[in-house]
């Protein structure tokens, strides 16, 4: 049994510490935004928050994620009717085509922001290595640039 915060709540996982956390959050969790993509960590499908950091879940052990925070794109948002600043601009740029790796890509775009609410075109392709077969990097940018203009930076 693994122990953690998940999407702010105490939760306890009944997995074993080797089961990768994308397969815990899931499976065990019910929670199926955390889309499975590749599993060797290559895509960004899998990307959730551990404790603020971006990381590619299907790499995780659960055990590695013990005592810690961990949020999904659930999470993300203040509640269900609220959306997320940057689920918001994903929308007004139409970023999303077929949308499957869109979780993970907004999770990597959430801790980019964090950590840097003015990036550059060249830090956002360092800093979201995410994958999106659609190939809507432009709009992925116009709307990362939204953000970052508007006067509050979204936190997440």
């Amino acid at each position: 049994m693994i122990e953690l915060t998940l999407n702010g709540k105490p939760t306890v996982l009944e997995v074993t510490p080797d089961t990768p956390l994308l397969w815990a959050i899931r499976e065990h969790a019910q929670l199926t935004g955390t889309k499975f993509g590749c599993g060797i960590g290559a895509c960004g499908a899998c990307t959730v928050h551990v404790d603020g950091v971006a990381v590619r879940s299907c790499l995780v052990p659960a055990g590695g994620v013990a005592g810690r925070s961990v949020t999904t794109i659930e999470g993300l948002a203040a509640g269900r009717e609220q959306l997320h600043a940057i689920q918001a601009a994903w929308i007004e740029h139409q970023v999303p085509q077929c949308g499957y790796c869109q979780s993970g890509m907004i999770m990597a775009v959430a801790a980019l922001l964090q950590s840097n609410p003015r990036p550059s075109d060249g830090e956002i392709d360092a800093a979201v290595t995410n994958i999106c077969r659609c190939g809507t990097y432009d709009r992925i940018r116009s709307a990362i640039h939204s953000l970052a203009a508007k006067t509050e930076v979204p936190h997440g």
